[in-house]
């Protein structure tokens, strides 16, 4: 065969990204069809929405994790300062400051926290790995030292529209007065995430700093001689990072409609098996943002076909960690082929 017709065959052939993403889709619709049996509810209308909205909030860390492990890093602190960003957020309310502004106060906390990860990662040469869980302990230390622990309550009807709002809602008034459901709407953090998701493909692959980000963690020597300023791309990227774990921790605690600086534990985990589960590479250089929602939907579906099967916390637990180890091992083999 002669090399152009090589490799015009070649071209047509699926990449191991691609390949990665069509083995999650098949698992994701492998859950979805045998959740479906275990449960008749499960693919009712409300359950779809409910799994889209509890998905929305691992989405979004998700995206900005994914983000990091493309540059070959890692963010072990984005539970915690999803946390730290909600009570930042709620202590501004409380303060007497307007809802939405004081929800953009506190994504920019989130921000902050992952521009000073980006910023002792690169200038420090410390390992992200112990940069990131330093910030994991500093965020959750802050946000229960501000509120002794304690939730923040009374914020408002206006501070839960963000979580628990909806757009296209139906409501018939029936005869007895009583107003019927006809369509709940789709919830605004499904909006959100699609939104974020779009934003994020687009920038990663139609904008130069998503070129840099890839340099960065394709090889790093290299992108520094093609004129790629690495230190920057990192730092700005943990901040993105940073920014969704803040955006996060609105949307979780609007649901809430109170602050809790004892959420987002472990959520990191879940963040980092969704982007990995949707063909990020711990390697770096490697990654999606359509993969790492379909990553997010795996976990989502996981849990609530789970919950909805009467399978405890503890076990959820157990396969949960066995579905990141796996996804590690698949990434491994990858690699080194």
């Amino acid at each position: 065969m002669t090399a152009p017709a090589e490799a015009r065959r070649l071209r047509f052939l699926p990449s191991g990204t691609s390949i990665h993403k069509l083995s999650a889709v098949l698992t994701l619709c492998l859950l979805i069809t045998v959740f479906s049996f275990t449960s008749s509810a499960f693919f009712s209308v409300n359950n779809g929405l409910t799994v889209l909205l509890q998905t929305s909030v691992i989405g979004l860390l998700a995206i900005g994790m994914t983000l990091v492990i493309i540059t070959g890093g890692i963010d072990l602190s984005v539970g915690s300062v999803l946390a730290l960003s909600g009570v930042v957020a709620g202590l501004f309310i409380k303060a007497g400051l307007p809802v939405v502004p004081a929800m953009g106060v506190g994504v920019l906390a989130g921000a902050a926290c992952g521009f000073v990860n980006g910023f002792v990662i690169t200038k420090m040469r410390i390992t992200p790995f112990v940069a990131t869980l330093g910030m994991m302990l500093i965020a959750r230390g802050i946000a229960l030292q501000l509120t002794g622990a304690a939730p923040i309550s009374r914020l408002g009807e206006a501070f839960g529209e963000l979580g628990n709002g909806t757009l296209f809602r139906i409501v018939d008034m029936q005869a007895n007065g009583f107003p019927k459901v006809i369509f709940p709407g789709i919830p605004y953090p499904v909006i959100l995430l699609a939104v974020i998701a779009i934003l994020g493909a687009y920038l990663l692959q139609k904008r130069q700093f998503g070129r840099h980000i890839f340099s960065a963690g394709s090889n790093e020597e290299a992108a520094r001689l093609s004129g790629v300023n690495v230190d920057r791309t990192k730092i700005w990227t943990y901040a993105l990072s940073g920014g969704l774990a803040g955006l996060s921790g609105m949307v979780l605690m609007s649901r809430l409609v109170t602050v809790q600086p004892n959420e987002g534990v472990m959520y990191e985990l879940d963040a980092i098996a969704a982007s990995v589960i949707g063909g990020a590479s711990l390697m770096g250089g490697v990654g999606s943002i359509s993969g790492s929602m379909i990553g997010a939907f795996i976990i989502g579906v996981l849990r609530n076909g789970l919950n909805m099967a009467g399978t405890s916390a503890f076990v959820q637990m157990i396969i949960i960690g066995v579905v990141v180890i796996g996804a590690v091992y698949i990434d491994q083999i990858r690699n080194k082929t």
